[in-house]
This record gives structure tokens, C-alpha cells and sequence, in this order.
């Protein structure tokens, strides 16, 4: 780590994250300048700093201090924004989580992050009442739209508005390494858990990213699929554009083509933030090509863009998408391509403040290109651990290091290539096949919209390449020509044995593709007979 990350880091002096990205801008004459903007909406900053101190005093008047949780459930509106912000502001841990979840998946994450608070609002109030009513410690439910109602009993129930008859809270006196933010990883394949972020770690990732390879300032406007309680997302909307004085646009809506075009028009978005699943149905939609005619910068991540994808954003809508990889762990994107200097089907190269390495299943550095290995990377926004959950820090984080689980290689010029989870290899034959290495090929065929590749086991108990298929609109795949078109690309052994044709895959709320849900779903239908 270099002296400067290390005085950054260095709790002697007091930071609050809030005070960098909302106070800083009204400090320096930004206050009329539009900080966010709704579909009925547009709030200054000097609005926002406004609304944050005060939300931040009815917080405390509900008995919020330093290094409480306050859990948010809220679709992404002006609320969300200044709740998040209110809550940092106080000195206290922000814990924004996806409205998508189930009563039942929220009451965990409640119940986990020791919240005395709720805050969300009327289109989830159902939700919220029924996790709250098996979360002990809750003490208070705040709603926007409306008082809550079905609260259980020693739950006290408050109207939005209700927090703005306290004054105005000033900062709280937080160091760099004061907790801030916890962000709950997606849990696919095991429970949900919290990475624990510091008030630091929020400028760090707006100077590496959003300035040094962004090159964000001031008249930018950044419109993001992602939502507000992703890494990805807050990053995006909060701390990009607050960071250098730009306007975050706001869309609660589904991310369709349609909503996001209009929405980009409108609002004359100059970044926009999207997932491979956002931009393979924009390509075969029937939004106009100038829709984006506003739009400098495309930035992807969740999953490998395709070269294909990249390829067609930027013949269509004349938009240069920066593939990179990020992790809720390190809060943003650690490896990307950079304006105008894209490779495309490559992840790009270390964001400035991040180091990188290829180990192997011994964890010794690999040190030749082209040789696969789990990637791992350090930097120092990186998450202090998950909450309480010990074991699994230990694991994950080694050190100044942390084990992505991501398998990669680099490339001879020094671009690194992403090639699957480390549990997601295939091999196929004796010999280790990266699903994405043919899912790349199959992606080239004109049927295939979609294309995800999984190990499922033969009638002999071996793991063989299994292809699921999202066809073309209009289209159907052809099994025997998808396995003839991987041969002719590919090595043999690396060919598909089997072809599923499915109408979505199945993916997480950040646009990750459940290759557990493939492999367990495809081994129960047995489609691959022995080795073929």
C-alpha cells in the first residue's frame, strides 16, 4: 500500500464521507446545481444538504447514534438518497437493501444487522410490517408515502415527514476508518453477508474510478440500471456524481430499453451504467439509434461483456462500453478497459490504487500470461470483513489480499481476461474448459441472444459441457448446429455435449447468472447421456 493510501486511511484526522460528496459541493458555490433528478423531481444541492441535516436530526430524535445500523428498504427516489447520506451524516451505518426481497429474505437481513430502524416506503410497506414483526430489536418503522401500518407490537410507526420537525443535525465527528456503510452480498449459494465499509472507502472509489478512469467532473449526468442498495449502483448515482458536483438521474422503474431511452433523452444522461443482461435485449430492441446521442461513456459490469455486445453498442448507438470487474467487497470496479483503449472480451487492466495477482490452487503467483489461476486483488477500499461472520472473513480476506473466487488470466498485453468462477470450471475429458471461452463462441452465432455454459454430470458420473440457450426474438437454435458451430471454433473437447433452449436464465437482482440454478435444474432433467 503506498504512503498515500496509508495517510488516507489513517484515523487522525476526522473525514465524513458525507461532508466530502454533499457539503464540499455547497462549500463551493455547487448549491443550485442540480444533485438529483426524478421523472417529477429535480433537488439541488443545497436542497439535499438541507433535507440530509434534517432527516439526520429526526433520526438521532428517534435515538440513531454512531455506529447504529439503520436498514433501508426504498425504491430509488430523493428519500433513499438523503436517507443513505442522513444516516452516514450521524455518524451512523447506512444498510440499503434490495426491494426485491421476500418477507421472509428481509426479516434475515434485519435480524442479522442488529437494526433498531426501518426506514422504506408505501410501495414495500407490506413487506417491511411482516420482516419487522420477527425482528426483535426493532424499534421504529419510518415510511414514505404514508404511516405504516400491520406493525407488530413495540414497533413504532412514523410518517416520512415526521423527521423534519427536529432543526438540523450537524456531522458527526467520524475518522476515515469510522464504519458507514454495510452492503449485503448477493448470496446465491449461501446466506447473505454483510461487507463492512469505512467512511474512506467511499472517496476512495470516486478518485480511483470515477475520476482517473471515468474522468467524471461536474456536467456529467450518470443514469445507472444498477439500483441504489447494489456496489455497483451507489456507487454509480451517489458517490461518482456527488464527488465531483454532476446530477445523479434517478429511475426506480424495471431497467426496460424503452424506460432507459426515454430516460436518457429526457435527461441528457452522459455516463450510463449497465449489466450485460441490460444490454443484450437494448441491441434487439426497437429503441431508436439516436436515443443515447447524449451518452459519452457506457460502463458495464456484473458479468463479462461480450465482444459481441460491445460491438453492437457501439455501431448502433455509437456508445463505447467499458467492460471491468468490481466486487461488493471492494465497493466498485478494481480492473477496467479505459476510454478509447478498449480489448474487447477483456476486463481491461488495474484501476489506479489497485494491485492484482493470478494464483494458483496453492495460492503461489502465476507469473506467465495466459495461464488461468483465482484472481486476487488489494486496494485500499477493500470491506474490513463481513459482519459477523468470521470464518468466512479469514477466507476471504488474507492480508492486505483478498480472494476474489474469480478465475482469470492475463493476457500477453497485460489486459486480464475473466473466465469463470473458480467453481465454475468445467473439466471436461481431463482438461479444464472456461465456460466463457464457448459461451463467447456460441454468442457469435446469429440465433443466440443469450448463452450460458455449465458442467452437469454424464451418465458415468464426468462433467460434461451443457449449453443453455436464450435464442433471438423470433428465432429457434438448432442442438446439432450450435455443437458443429462450437467445433468449428473451438477445440473439440471444449464443445458443448448438449443444448437447452430456455426463454430467460435464471440471474441474480445484479444481473449474475445462477449457474447453480442451471447445473442443479439440467442435472435433474439429465439431458447429457455418457460421454459423447
Amino acid at each position: 500500500m503506498s504512503q498515500a493510501s496509508s495517510t488516507k486511511t489513517s484515523s487522525t484526522r476526522l473525514f465524513n464521507a458525507t461532508q466530502y460528496l454533499l457539503d464540499r459541493q455547497v462549500l463551493a458555490g455547487r448549491g443550485d446545481h442540480p444533485a438529483v433528478v426524478t421523472t417529477d423531481r429535480t433537488v439541488s444541492y443545497g436542497q439535499l444538504s438541507d433535507d440530509v441535516r434534517r432527516v439526520a436530526a429526526g433520526l438521532r430524535a428517534l435515538g440513531v447514534g454512531p455506529e447504529d445500523r439503520v436498514l433501508l428498504c426504498m425504491a430509488d427516489d430523493v428519500e433513499l438518497f438523503a436517507g443513505i447520506l442522513a444516516v452516514m451524516h450521524l455518524g451512523a451505518i447506512a444498510v440499503p437493501v434490495s426491494t426485491m426481497l421476500t418477507a421472509r429474505e428481509l426479516r434475515t437481513l434485519v435480524t442479522d444487522s442488529r437494526a433498531r430502524i426501518v426506514l422504506g416506503c408505501a410501495d414495500f410497506g407490506g413487506t417491511v410490517a411482516e420482516a419487522v414483526a420477527g425482528a426483535p430489536e426493532v424499534r421504529h418503522a419510518v415510511q414514505v408515502g404514508g404511516h405504516p401500518d400491520g406493525l407488530p407490537a413495540g414497533v413504532t410507526g412514523h410518517h416520512w415527514d415526521e423527521l423534519f420537525a427536529h432543526g438540523a443535525a450537524e456531522p458527526y465527528a467520524s475518522w476515515p476508518d469510522s464504519p458507514a456503510l454495510w452492503l449485503y452480498t448477493s448470496g446465491t449459494t449461501g446466506a447473505p453477508k454483510a461487507a463492512m465499509h469505512r467512511h474512506i472507502d467511499i472517496e476512495l472509489v470516486a478518485e480511483n474510478y470515477g475520476k482517473r478512469v471515468l474522468g467524471i467532473t461536474a456536467e456529467d449526468r450518470c443514469l445507472s440500471v444498477a439500483k441504489l442498495f447494489f456496489a455497483y449502483g451507489i456507487g454509480n448515482s451517489m458517490f461518482f456524481p456527488l464527488s465531483v458536483g454532476a446530477t445523479a438521474v434517478l429511475e426506480s422503474g424495471r431497467p426496460t430499453p424503452a424506460l432507459f431511452a426515454d430516460r436518457a433523452r429526457r435527461d441528457r444522461a452522459t455516463l450510463l451504467f449497465g449489466t450485460p443482461s441490460f444490454w443484450a435485449p437494448l441491441l434487439t430492441s426497437e429503441v431508436s439509434d439516436d436515443a443515447f446521442s447524449s451518452v459519452r461513456q457506457g460502463v458495464s459490469a456484473g458479468e463479462m461483456l461480450p465482444a459481441r455486445l460491445f460491438q453492437g453498442m457501439r455501431d448502433r448507438f455509437g456508445v463505447e462500453v467499458l467492460d471491468g470487474i468490481g466486487s461488493t467487497e471492494m465497493l466498485h470496479i478494481y480492473i477496467s478497459n479505459r476510454p478509447g483503449a478498449v480489448r474487447p472480451g477483456s476486463s481491461g487492466t488495474p484501476v489506479p490504487g489497485y494491485d492484482v495477482q493470478i494464483r494458483d490452487e496453492r495460492g503461489v503467483p502465476i507469473e506467465a500470461a495466459d495461464q488461468a489461476g483465482e484472481l486476487y486483488v488489494r486496494g485500499a477500499s477493500a470491506a474490513t470483513g463481513y459482519w459477523c461472520r468470521a470464518d468466512t472473513s479469514r477466507q476471504v480476506f488474507l492480508g492486505e489480499w483478498m480472494r476474489t473466487g474469480d478465475t482469470y488470466q492475463r493476457n500477453a498485453d497485460g489486459t486480464y481476461t475473466f473466465l469463470g468462477r473458480f467453481g465454475d470450471m468445467i473439466k471436461a475429458g481431463g482438461i479444464w474448459v472456461a465456460p466463457s471461452e464457448v459461451e463467447a463462441q456460441l454468442l457469435k452465432h446469429p440465433d443466440v441472444a443469450e448463452a450460458a455454459v455449465v458442467g452437469v454430470a454424464d451418465s458415468d458420473g464426468l462433467d460434461k459441457p451443457v449449453a443453455c440457450i436464450v435464442p433471438v426474438p423470433g428465432r429457434h437454435v438448432d442442438e446439432d448446429e450450435l455443437i458443429r458451430w462450437c467445433r468449428d471454433g473451438l477445440a473439440s473437447f471444449k464443445r458443448p455435449r448438449a443444448v437447452v433452449e430456455l426463454a430467460a436464465l435464471p440471474r441474480t437482482a445484479t444481473g449474475k447468472i445462477r449457474r447453480n440454478v442451471l447445473r442443479e435444474t439440467l442435472a435433474a432433467d439429465a439431458p447429457v447421456q455418457q460421454a459423447g
